[in-house]
């Protein structure tokens, strides 16, 4: 018989209300088994799978908020014929994502506008669809985030933050140079960064200027020294993808 309107709106409730609270026993679980009939089995066989689902949409949107890209993107839209990967490791490798099980690291190095942000956040959303934790930053925001930290005597809380990640990505090192205690901020987050996490630096700029980046050419060479320990070096070339797409030079505006 098909309960009364209010009957069902009252079962409903006491449902509803019921799963906000409930995390069933093995031993709750084993009781519902051992009774059900076939059709009970796979309406809430159904139930469990939805509530699945929807968790783990759930968690890839809070890590892909937490992760703060400033766009989406694909890597099945990076075109690859410009980039050079270095010896024994190709595109298949770092689609594995067995790097970032590795704690290991990535070097983008090439002019602006040859995708090497396109890519790197490619990357970071392949690593949060593997449900792991990415935090995105270009370095110049970082480094603002990190003295206002400072200033408000929440830095280590900071660091802890970004330490719970699993991928750090360093967008546009190089772009705007840092004063001593920047470049000391900036440091510290890819020290604690070494064995424990992977790291992706973007730059245009080559190893041995690093040190007019970060102020200091002892702090230059430590940071090299970590990155490239267990790290790689992918060197991005071809022309500017943003000139060969630009509208204002008569381009047709079209990614390739």
């Amino acid at each position: 018989m098909v309960p009364k309107a209010a009957e069902r709106a009252a079962m409903e409730g006491r449902i509803r209300e019921g799963a906000r609270r409930l995390c069933p026993s093995n031993d709750t679980v084993s009781w519902f088994l051992e009774r059900a009939t076939p059709r009970q089995m796979a309406a809430v066989a159904g139930l469990v799978d939805h509530e699945l689902s929807v968790r783990e949409a759930n968690r890839r949107n809070r890590l892909l908020r937490k992760a703060a890209f400033p766009a989406v993107k694909s890597i099945e839209d990076f075109d690859f014929a410009d980039v050079k990967m270095p010896e024994g490791h190709g595109t298949a490798d770092m689609r594995s994502l067995q790097w970032l099980e590795s704690a290991q690291d990535y070097v983008f190095y090439g002019q602006t506008g040859r995708g090497k942000t396109h890519l790197v956040i490619a990357l970071g959303m392949l690593c949060i669809a593997a449900g792991k934790t990415v935090r995105y930053f270009s370095c110049a925001q970082l480094v603002l985030m990190l003295q206002k930290a400072q200033e408000d005597g929440r830095l280590d809380t900071a660091y802890a933050d970004i330490g719970r990640a699993d991928l750090v990505i360093l967008d546009e090192f190089g772009h705007i140079p840092l004063d001593s205690k920047g470049a000391k901020l900036l440091f510290q987050v890819m020290s604690m960064s070494y064995e424990t996490r992977s790291l992706i630096v973007t730059t245009n700029i080559e190893f041995s200027r690093w040190g007019a980046v970060l102020a200091d050419d002892k702090l230059a060479a430590a940071a090299v020294d970590r990155i490239i320990h267990h790290g790689r070096l992918i060197e991005f070339g071809g022309n500017s993808r943003r000139v060969e797409e630009s509208l204002m030079l008569g381009n047709t505006g079209r990614k390739r």
